[in-house]
């Protein structure tokens, strides 16, 4: 297994979060190495005046957090937020349109970020987990790989829980090798953390970051 902060989106999306906490959220991330910074749009320019040159991602949210805007708001927002300095595009598909099976909007709405990612930020699509049932989840995912996504991630971490070891094998099994699997929502430790890896995570979402790092050296 590579280093386990490669594999971490220090992440702080709560809607009281301030400019002083994203400061301190990239500054750990610089200090730990973790992969990325996850963080609210109008903080990516000031994530990326700090992270600029170094190894850490900037990656923001889109259609958040509940996946139900148009995909012209969708795309404007990922446009916006690559302008800004996003490297990163962590955005929620239509939950209710999936549900319905209106398969051939869900899949536009993704492929309407994808184009504006192309070539210039990494795509995760949020299929909520919790909410969908296995076939919904399976569905999801094949979805968001014919869409084009470069990942699939399990949750928002504003749903009614977050990620599961079974969540993360599924994703794996039906997404393959081709794609990213983020497991996010409710990982605030090592052991959890590690679970995840293990059943195929190959990114990990959380705002316990650091302690899980320091767990790890333990």
């Amino acid at each position: 297994m590579r280093n386990l902060a490669s594999y971490i989106d220090h992440t702080i999306l709560k809607p009281e979060a301030s400019e002083k906490d994203v400061i301190k959220i990239c500054n750990e991330a610089l200090e730990y190495g973790f992969a990325s910074v996850c963080i609210n749009p109008c903080f990516v320019g000031l994530a990326n005046s700090i992270l600029k040159g170094s190894e850490v991602k900037v990656c923001t949210v889109i259609g958040f957090p509940l996946g139900a805007n148009t995909h012209a708001v969708k795309a404007f927002e990922a446009t916006d937020a690559i302008q800004n300095g996003a490297e990163e595009i962590d955005m929620v598909l239509n939950i209710g349109a999936l549900k319905e099976g209106r398969l051939d909007y869900v899949q536009e709405d993704i492929a309407a970020v994808a184009k504006v990612c192309k070539g210039k930020a990494l795509l995760k699509v949020i299929i909520e987990t919790c909410l969908l049932s296995e076939e919904d989840k399976i569905e999801a995912c094949n979805i968001a790989k014919l869409a084009g996504a470069d990942f699939v991630k399990t949750s928002t971490g504003f749903s009614t829980s977050g990620a599961t070891e079974a969540d993360i094998a599924l994703m794996r099994k039906t997404v393959g090798e081709e794609l990213g699997v983020k497991a996010s929502g409710g990982i605030r430790d090592y052991s959890t953390a590690l679970a995840m890896i293990r059943a195929g995570a190959t990114r990990i979402g959380a705002s316990a970051s650091v302690k899980i790092i320091n767990e790890s050296d333990e």
